[in-house]
């Protein structure tokens, strides 16, 4: 038995409301709008970001389509099958069965993606963008750099912080030093 989410069929195309984004376009903003208007939480699932999608009237695309965007074709770090766009990062491994969640590419995600995928696009043409979503290109380019300096390891960050130290001596030779007077 499936969800309400796939149950349900996708709106009737009306040609006032939807717009005519790609699909993975479509995804793109739809995850966008969700990490905006949820800041606090990371990560959606992919039946959260299909529902963004079709409910905001991103595209009149079948559901099976969107979804299917979500779960692969748009994931930068999963085997380009066949769309090569990295617009989503998977936050779980592809075996786990948690593997239901995404959220949009940081830069800190760059050295993960898969190599069928380099060099492809981690946004939409930010000229193809709707007017009323035109405001997602300077949101983006602030979250895709916060993000990426909120995740460098501190320890990490003390790597090199203490060179010089020791003066002319290695290391070894310093705390030989700081021993001779030991009895």
């Amino acid at each position: 038995m499936g969800t309400i989410l796939e149950n349900r069929k996708a709106p009737e195309p009306d040609a006032t409301q939807t717009l005519d984004l790609t699909v993975a376009d479509a995804v793109w903003v739809g995850v966008a709008l969700l990490h905006r208007r949820f800041d606090k939480r990371s990560q959606f699932s992919v039946d959260e970001i299909v529902e963004s999608v079709v409910s905001n009237h991103l595209t009149d695309r079948a559901l099976k389509t969107i979804k299917e965007h979500v779960r692969w074709h748009c994931v930068a770090n999963r085997p380009a099958r066949p769309n090569r766009s990295c617009m989503l990062y998977a936050t779980r491994d592809p075996g786990d069965p948690g593997d239901t969640h995404r959220r949009i590419v940081l830069d800190c995600d760059v050295p993960r993606i898969h190599p069928d995928r380099r060099g492809a696009p981690t946004h939409p043409a930010w000229e193809k963008l709707p007017k009323q979503y035109a405001d997602l290109r300077d949101w983006y380019e602030i979250e895709r750099k916060k993000g990426s300096e909120q995740r460098i390891d501190p320890l990490l960050a003390l790597a090199g912080t203490g060179r010089g130290m020791f003066g002319d001596q290695g290391a070894d030779a310093y705390v030989h030093s700081l021993r001779d007077g030991w009895t």
